[in-house]
């Protein structure tokens, strides 16, 4: 069976994991992707653990289920051929600062011009409408900018960033459903149009969702900052043998958690009373639980908690996840077959389709594999591409 969004061709400009993931996320369900490379590749195919150069670790995570073209756009050749490719696509995502694709003469009026119905996405670090809009930006500099960076501050005495790419891939869920939401658009009115996802304002948004807090009225009632986000307690509670995560939160769960643990006297403590209570006196709260949670190991509590709805789970390592059974049992972890890397492994789409399933269909390409296959069905004839690879504006594969 095909994914939801088998018939939708996607041209994707983009490199390291924002714009990448994106696609890859679109190709998982379904979309055809092609993904337009420099002659050097994206920079993603040097880092991380290799077999075979240039197809290292963090850009097959990134890029299965795509196609790839290379194609030097400096050259007037390659910007010709890539309009020919996109008048037969859907979608046109980049993530190339504006000043860029104005030099190479490939915004959206460009390739309106070719293809009047085109969706055309662009994702920056900064709205190229306000005054940031010519800095460059990867993920650090974003999680610095967008508060991520500061929340660390709040809690640990200094800024940190978190240790995961959260600006990059937070991005890229929002590229997502917002080309999704223009294709359907799209569909209702035969109108394609111009998206602009810049890192900075959807991260700000992002941190915003709880973290404006007091700040949400006029004049502020309180100053930013979700309280019970800033206890420095908040973190896996230790046991007797290792680490779980237990969050008595909703009134029937701390209620519940007293009584397993025989401590009634903390159900009627002032301090505690009702949700409101227990965030006003967030560190009490955590103190209390962690020395409960302290007094018997890991699988004790989570026995006694099991059928109680109370949020509670062992803390997993990420060699833990491999050996996760939950996910063993709904098959998350998948096994590939790589024509050139050999076997993979690859997670699994998270998202479940009663009738248009996801699925790993192709490889992470090698670095222009698909080029010749691809310009020839965009029409270029046999001397264009020949004369295009003498003089390096494409490159194809062996």
């Amino acid at each position: 069976m095909s994914g939801p969004l088998e018939g939708v061709k996607i041209l994707e400009l983009t490199s390291v994991v924002l714009g990448p993931w994106a696609a890859q996320i679109m190709g998982d369900m379904g979309a055809e992707i092609i993904k337009v490379e420099a002659p050097f590749g994206d920079s993603n195919r040097q880092l991380g653990a290799y077999r075979n150069k240039g197809m290292a670790a963090l850009y097959l995570s990134n890029n299965r289920n795509k196609r790839s073209l290379v194609l030097d756009l400096k050259q007037e050749s390659a910007r010709n051929a890539l309009l020919e490719i996109v008048k037969d696509c859907d979608i046109f995502l980049h993530n190339n600062r504006p000043q860029v694709m104005t030099k190479l003469r490939l915004e959206y009026d460009h390739l309106k011009a070719v293809n009047p119905t085109i969706v055309y996405c662009g994702t920056y670090g900064y709205s190229k409408h306000g005054p940031y809009g010519k800095k460059g930006a990867l993920d650090d500099s974003i999680q610095g900018a967008s508060g991520i960076a500061s929340l660390n501050e709040l809690v640990l005495g200094e800024p940190k960033y978190l240790p995961t790419v959260i600006a990059d891939k937070t991005t890229a869920i929002t590229v997502v459903y917002s080309i999704l939401a223009a294709l359907f658009y799209k569909e209702k009115t035969g109108e394609g149009q111009e998206i602009e996802v810049p890192m900075f304002e959807t991260m700000v948004n992002f941190t915003m969702a709880e973290h404006l807090w007091g700040e949400v009225f006029e004049p502020p009632l309180a100053k930013a900052g979700y309280t019970r986000l800033m206890s420095h307690h908040r973190k896996p509670y230790k046991t007797k043998d290792g680490y779980i995560s237990v969050l008595p939160y909703m009134n029937n769960h701390w209620k519940i958690f007293c009584e397993k643990a025989e401590r009634h006297d903390l159900i009627d403590d002032e301090r505690f009373k009702d949700l409101s209570s227990r965030v006003t006196n967030i560190d009490d709260t955590y103190s209390e639980t962690g020395k409960i949670l302290a007094t018997k190991t890991t699988q004790e509590w989570l026995d006694i908690l099991e059928e109680t709805k109370v949020p509670a789970i062992e803390v997993n390592s990420l060699d833990d996840l491999f050996t996760d059974p939950h996910l063993d049992a709904v098959g998350f972890w998948k096994e590939v077959d790589h024509p050139s890397e050999g076997k993979l492994k690859m997670p699994g789409f998270p998202a479940r389709f009663s009738k248009t399933p996801a699925s790993i269909r192709k490889h992470a390409p090698k670095l222009g594999e698909h080029s010749l296959k691809i310009l020839e069905e965009a029409g270029i004839d046999n001397k264009t591409i020949n004369e295009m690879i003498d003089s390096k504006a494409t490159v194809i594969s062996d």
